[in-house]
């Protein structure tokens, strides 16, 4: 692992990705976790603080990075459940079949490099009546912006630590066995090839 690797780009994401136009998003959508939840993608834990109290019994904490678990912020936010970190890929989850009443996923498939993996095995450990609970970037509605999202996307991947700007959010859903129950969609402030959001809810196929 590179310097960059290892020191540069785990507080760069952690600084971009809190944000306040995200962390409005990340507002809007945490508190629909409720039961045992699994968070793909817990990072530094910025959702913490919008987990709402009493709802939540176990919450797992799933990320490959052990430098972003590792910045402190998880220390720093006390919360009335347990949070077990699971320092593991996507797609290939430690986890039981349908074990968990809410899987979230929050800034995290625009770098999954198996998405549909990834959100195969989600499907997998998610109970039949869970709820997937999203809030993610990607493909905008207007052409010039993604003319722009395209043509940046492969330079953009590689400073970004494999985030795609392009990623059509609904459609990896589908393809991953999940049906969307709420979307909502709109710029948030900022650079704009970065900006239009999706969030919502999706039930398993």
């Amino acid at each position: 692992m590179s310097i960059y690797q290892k020191y540069v780009l785990p507080r760069a994401t952690h600084f971009l990705c809190s944000l306040k136009p995200a962390m409005k998003q990340r507002e809007k959508v945490v508190p629909l976790a409720a039961g045992r939840v699994l968070e793909i993608g817990i990072g530094t834990g910025l959702n913490l603080p919008y987990y709402t109290p009493g709802k939540v019994e176990h919450l797992w904490g799933l990320d490959p990075s052990r430098e972003m678990w590792g910045l402190g912020e998880l220390n720093t936010r006390p919360v009335d459940f347990d949070v077990e970190f699971i320092e593991a890929s996507a797609s290939s989850i430690p986890l039981e079949n349908n074990c968990a009443d809410t899987v979230l996923i929050t800034y995290t498939l625009c770098t999954i490099p198996d998405v549909i993996p990834s959100l195969e095995e989600a499907h997998r450990v998610l109970k039949r009546d869970g709820i997937l609970v999203f809030c993610e970037h990607g493909s905008a509605p207007d052409k010039s912006v993604q003319r722009w999202q395209n043509w940046l996307n492969p330079a953009w991947k590689r400073l970004a630590g494999g985030c795609n700007l392009n990623r059509d959010v609904p459609a990896l859903l589908k393809q991953g066995g999940f049906r969307v129950r709420n979307l909502e969609t709109m710029y948030i402030p900022g650079w704009k090839p970065g900006c239009f959001n999706y969030w919502g809810t999706a039930s398993p196929n």
